[in-house]
């Protein structure tokens, strides 16, 4: 195999990238529902999610769905990444219409718009895996000046790539920014989402839920909170970083569990068990 075609295969982050560092681990997942937060207060970013999807039916398929992407894009190869990317902008194409708060079109492919959920995302990723000291502020740019490329394929221009840019964009669209009524029933709906009904019924399923929005919204820049009027609790941000890290050491542990009753029966049935 050449060079070349290694690189292909790679897909578009290959290993050693920062990445696969960041979007593999498990904080980032709940910097992610941190962002879901975060994106409800740009209103016409979030009166395409509003007039373009049903909840609750839609919550969790949405949701897995958009993690399915964000994993596909970081570690799959170029052809199944570029699928991905082609089944996004088509459904991005049929988004559109008015919002109420601004009396604006919106569209799903506006630069504008892809630009805020880009930056709301990777940001979010970045500061959840960071906070907990697992990379630092040189390989937090990294990551966000990869990420450019991966807002580029949907459409996205003009993306900030490091932290200084994150904030400096933040900055500039703030004005923009509002907790409307249609922010602040997203935001109850996302404390208090529907769990998928395979696990409705596990007793400690919705304390779980709750804690993981506790410690999303708890991530959230101070700016944010104070747009949302949350108010100011000493020792709030200790608390959501032993929150996080908590939540982190319990993904592991499933990850875990599941990696090896997955492996046992691959041994049992005499299919190859990938390497560690």
């Amino acid at each position: 195999m050449s060079t070349t075609e290694q690189r292909v295969d790679d897909g578009y982050f290959p290993p050693g990238s920062a990445t696969r560092r960041v979007i593999g681990d498990p904080a980032a997942l709940i910097g992610g529902f941190s962002a879901l937060f975060l994106q409800t207060l740009h209103p016409r970013a979030m009166a395409g999610v509003d007039q373009h999807s049903s909840f609750p039916d839609q919550f969790w398929p949405r949701l897995e769905r958009t993690a399915g992407y964000v994993t596909t894009l970081a570690f799959a190869d170029r052809a199944t990444a570029d699928k991905a990317v082609a089944r996004v902008r088509a459904i991005h194409s049929r988004v559109r219409g008015v919002d109420p708060v601004t009396g604006r079109e919106y569209s799903a492919d506006d630069p504008d718009l892809l630009r805020w959920v880009h930056t709301t995302e990777v940001s979010s990723f970045s500061s959840a895996v960071r906070r907990l000291g697992l990379i630092d502020e040189a390989e937090e740019d990294r990551f966000l000046a990869e990420q450019v490329r991966a807002g580029a394929l949907l459409g996205a221009t003009d993306l900030p790539a490091g932290r200084a840019e994150v904030d400096a964009y933040f900055a500039d669209v703030r004005p923009e920014l509002v907790a409307s009524p249609t922010a602040k029933r997203a935001a109850r709906r996302l404390v208090l989402a529907p769990l998928p009904r395979r696990i409705e019924l596990l007793t400690p399923a919705r304390p779980g839920w709750t804690a993981v929005a506790a410690v999303a919204i708890g991530m959230l820049p101070p700016w944010a909170k104070e747009i949302y009027g949350l108010p100011r609790v000493p020792g709030a941000d200790l608390a959501t970083t032993a929150g996080l890290r908590a939540l982190r050491t319990g993904i592991l542990a499933v990850r875990s569990v599941r990696g090896a009753r997955i492996g046992a029966v691959r041994r049992a049935t005499g299919r190859p068990v990938p390497p560690a």
